[in-house]
């Protein structure tokens, strides 16, 4: 877990150690490309949801208790009955092969060598077969856009079934693309030698107009509404899991639809800004759902105690979105690895030493509210 750091004045060479996720997101601000980086670190317009993600955990204060026998613990959860080394999976995120020549196929091992759940973008620069290939006993789920042309849509969904994905992500928060000023000053494209390759030939009409993030623009479908959850439903027997909810209110009309599963997500501040950081809506929609579905996170989740205090509040588990991509710029599929074995020997150690020896003993009273 080290980077080789040249000193420029002596040429001397010093091993420079990958101690936390700060350290990956300071190597891949280094060595990727400004507009690269730019849009993976976007937020929209002045970017304060996508801050308040990460400060608002420092507000948080754990309340640890003590003499409880930490001599051993166990860090495994489930996802839809399906268990889990530890309650952190991948988000969706586009185009990994912009920071890795070999893209989601190594984020992919990745997860599968870790045993955690890996939820595969639309926006992939690997198809879905591809992925499937590279890690054919990975624990997969599938995020999904709709688009205009409800086929390419329906023609996905059969395709991820098919593959053995095990839930369908609906995400909900993008009728319209956010303001993301520095894609816009950077002009961002994805480089001609990469392609959204889930849709290779599939926006024949629309090719020759111009173009946003990899796909033809207004493409995606502004009048989606809650009836196309039940549209979904009758595509598949996959479980839907809602990623983009933030409100108890939109919380209870999940449930009322039969969705399976909620993730909180304002998509890393990168759509409405000066909505909720994610980890202060988590508590009003675990209040509402009352456990009849499981509820997920993500946004700034970067320490093991990140993670214990999104658990505490009642997150099942808790997904990286940045970070993951952090460490494919660093080394690939064994970079992502280390990212999530970091995650994994934070959240262990900031268990035991706040008492708890199981993820099943991780409650709300951990949690102490401060006045930040």
């Amino acid at each position: 877990m080290s980077i080789t750091s040249c000193n420029r004045e002596g040429g001397r060479c010093a091993e420079m150690a990958m101690v936390c996720l700060t350290d990956f997101e300071e190597y891949a601000k280094e060595h990727l490309s400004k507009a690269t980086w730019d849009y993976y670190a976007a937020g929209a317009d002045e970017c304060c949801t996508r801050d308040d993600n990460l400060m608002a955990y420092k507000r948080i204060r754990l309340r640890p208790r003590i003499l409880r026998d930490v001599s051993v613990s166990d860090t495994r959860t489930t996802v839809q009955g399906t268990e889990i080394s530890f309650p952190v999976g991948i988000a969706p995120t586009a185009f990994h092969c912009l920071a890795w020549h070999e893209g989601e196929v190594a984020t992919a091992r990745a997860t599968e060598a870790v045993n955690t759940c890996y939820i595969t973008s639309t926006y992939s620069t690997c198809s879905v077969e591809e992925i499937v290939a590279a890690a054919p006993n990975g624990y997969r789920w599938f995020q999904l856009y709709v688009y205009r042309d409800r086929k390419l849509s329906e023609q996905i969904v059969h395709r991820v079934e098919a593959l053995g994905y095990k839930a369908l992500v609906l995400t909900v928060d993008v009728p319209y693309t956010g303001k993301r000023r520095n894609d816009i000053r950077n002009q961002f494209k994805l480089p001609p030698h990469l392609k959204v390759k889930n849709f290779e030939g599939g926006f024949q009409q629309e090719a020759a107009g111009p173009e946003e993030y990899g796909i033809p623009a207004n493409t995606l479908d502004p009048s989606i509404s809650w009836k196309d959850v039940y549209w979904l439903q009758s595509l598949t027997r996959l479980p839907i899991i809602i990623k983009g909810i933030l409100t108890k209110e939109d919380a209870e009309l999940a449930v009322e639809h039969g969705v399976q599963g909620i993730i909180v997500s304002n998509h890393g501040g990168r759509q409405l800004d000066g909505g909720p950081a994610t980890i202060d809506a988590l508590s009003e929609i675990v209040d509402t759902v009352q456990g009849r579905i499981e509820v997920y996170l993500d946004g700034g989740i970067r320490t093991g105690s990140d993670v214990l205090k999104a658990v505490a509040l009642g997150a099942k588990c808790v997904f990286i979105g940045r970070p993951a991509v952090w460490g494919l710029a660093y080394k690939g599929e064994e970079g992502v690895r280390e990212v999530l074995q970091i995650l994994n020997d934070e959240f262990r150690l900031s268990m035991a030493l706040s008492g708890c020896r199981n993820v099943a003993e991780i409650n709300r009273n951990l949690i102490q509210f401060s006045k930040l």
